[in-house]
């Protein structure tokens, strides 16, 4: 009887751990990975949370067995060697992207929607995931550049407030700058670029290289905006009937000496409504920003209705209880990809 009562209080402390940890596991488990979702930027810290707490559930238990030092001691080493053993033998290569992941998650050098530049690869963020980083190239093809290689060269983000589109072009030296530089600054203005200019960026033995540059606010139309700008110089140019040819040209057919290589002036068509090219190659980009966006709205309206539940009362708490569970049934399909974010933003809009 002694010896029931005895392992009786030996096993108190196991139990309390158990169940303690159980009810830790549970609410971290509700908290952290709600059944609405969680957004794909939080879900790593909230996994690798989970994760330390189960490794610490169980050193807890190892701690209260009801055994000997030693055989306690060993317990704790084994579960050391099983958690080491995982890491050992899983891929390296997953390991560092992974950490990489994190490090990435923890210093954000872009968000999902913007424009990158990595090591000859250019695109806008159309995923982020704890393994790779997902982009948009101009060819509306979708590259996976793993976060290890993400962290291991140079990343170059285009800023949200603007970034600078530019053109080159060579012209002879029978052609004075200051009546070349006029133009450009024209065809950059009618570009719609705020603060042109025009540098000289060689003097080569036949030419002289010009580079026209300006400002763009709406980033998101960057290829449509460096084709419109290359339009307008050829018009400006060729409106003023400077000719744009190679400094070695040569024709085979006799031309009159006064006759300029020009091409005949044809008149600007513009179509009723016009459609960004960008909303085509950066389809998915764009469709992950608007999502970001959305859930970060919807979460802020959750939030907002949460406090606003407990200052009501009666037929107003019910009514404000409804729309708080609309505002999360919203979220839930909106991170499962049942609603059209698209769609969405246009009416918003309207």
């Amino acid at each position: 009887m002694e010896h029931i009562q005895e392992l009786g209080k030996a096993l108190v402390p196991l139990v309390l751990i158990v169940l303690i940890s159980i009810i830790v596991l549970a609410i971290a488990h509700r908290v952290l990975l709600p059944k609405n979702g969680v957004d794909k930027d939080t879900a790593l810290p909230r996994r690798l949370i989970l994760i330390v707490l189960y490794i610490g559930a169980l050193v807890g238990i190892a701690l209260t067995l009801p055994v000997s030092d030693s055989t306690r001691n060993q317990v704790i080493s084994l579960i050391g060697i099983l958690v080491s053993g995982v890491i050992a033998f899983s891929s390296t290569n997953i390991v560092s992207n992974v950490m990489a992941g994190i490090v990435l998650r923890f210093t954000k050098p872009f968000r999902t929607g913007d424009f990158i530049r990595v090591n000859g690869y250019f695109g806008r963020v159309s995923e982020k995931g704890l393994f790779d980083t997902e982009i948009q190239t101009e060819q509306r093809d979708l590259i996976a550049l793993t976060n290890s290689f993400l962290i291991s060269h140079p990343v170059q983000v285009v800023r949200s407030s603007g970034t600078i589109i530019s053109a080159s072009l060579s012209l002879g030296y029978d052609l004075h700058h200051k009546r070349i530089e006029p133009l450009l600054l024209k065809a950059a203005e009618e570009s719609n670029l705020s603060d042109p200019f025009v540098q000289i960026l060689e003097l080569g033995d036949f030419s002289i290289t010009y580079q026209v540059s300006g400002l763009l606010t709406e980033v998101k139309s960057m290829i449509s905006a460096r084709s419109k700008l290359f339009s307008n110089i050829l018009d400006c140019l060729h409106d003023e009937k400077i000719e744009i040819v190679s400094p070695s040209f040569m024709n085979q057919r006799k031309l009159p000496d006064n006759q300029a290589v020009l091409p005949p002036k044809a008149k600007r068509t513009e179509s009723a409504v016009e459609k960004a090219p960008e909303e085509l190659l950066f389809d998915k980009a764009e469709e992950a920003e608007l999502r970001e966006k959305a859930e970060q709205e919807l979460e802020a309206q959750i939030v907002e209705a949460e406090l606003q539940l407990k200052a009501f009362e009666g037929e107003e708490k019910a009514a404000q209880k409804l729309l708080l569970e609309s505002l999360q049934e919203s979220l839930k399909q909106l991170r499962s990809g049942d609603i059209d974010t698209t769609t969405q933003g246009n009416s918003d809009e309207r």
